[in-house]
């Protein structure tokens, strides 16, 4: 299983990053090497919570996959977990916690997954880490594109 965490300090509140992770559905404008997403389903869940299925086409050289997510969304502790449920993975689930603090907030991001197909999964694991710090810097790029750049 391949995993990645990572932790950082941004100068957005901790809502502001809380709704543009939650929004599934803009994921192919600005994350690399996903070309689609489309919501299946969105229903409220106990408490005060709400639960999305997604499907995201991820395209990586010559591979194109979709699978599909169960997303939890959890606005009131600023927390949102995805599991997998359809498509080329053996197992994936991510996590992603905010926290404001001083001047911003404080982000962590969680993802562990192992694809089905040894030879995707063989070619991920040479680039992983650099395609998870990618996946996270698109974030930040997007959030200094919807609530202004970062102060100098």
């Amino acid at each position: 299983m391949t995993s990645h965490s990572e932790t950082k300090r941004l100068p957005y509140s901790a809502r502001q990053m809380y709704d543009l992770v939650a929004d599934v559905a803009s994921y192919p404008k600005f994350l690399p090497w996903n070309s689609a997403a489309r919501i299946r389903s969105r229903k409220p869940m106990d408490p005060g919570g709400e639960v999305l299925e997604a499907d995201l086409v991820i395209s990586f050289k010559v591979f194109r996959e979709r699978f599909t997510s169960r997303v939890l969304l959890w606005p009131a502790e600023q927390k949102i977990d995805s599991e997998y449920l359809d498509g080329p993975f053996r197992h994936m689930r991510s996590t992603w916690k905010f926290r404001d603090i001083a001047g911003g907030c404080e982000v962590d991001f969680h993802v562990d997954f192992e694809f089905r197909n040894p030879i995707l999964q063989g070619i991920i694991g040479v680039v992983f880490t650099d395609a998870m710090q990618r996946v996270v810097r698109a974030f930040e790029r997007r959030a200094a594109e919807l609530y202004g750049p970062p102060p100098l």
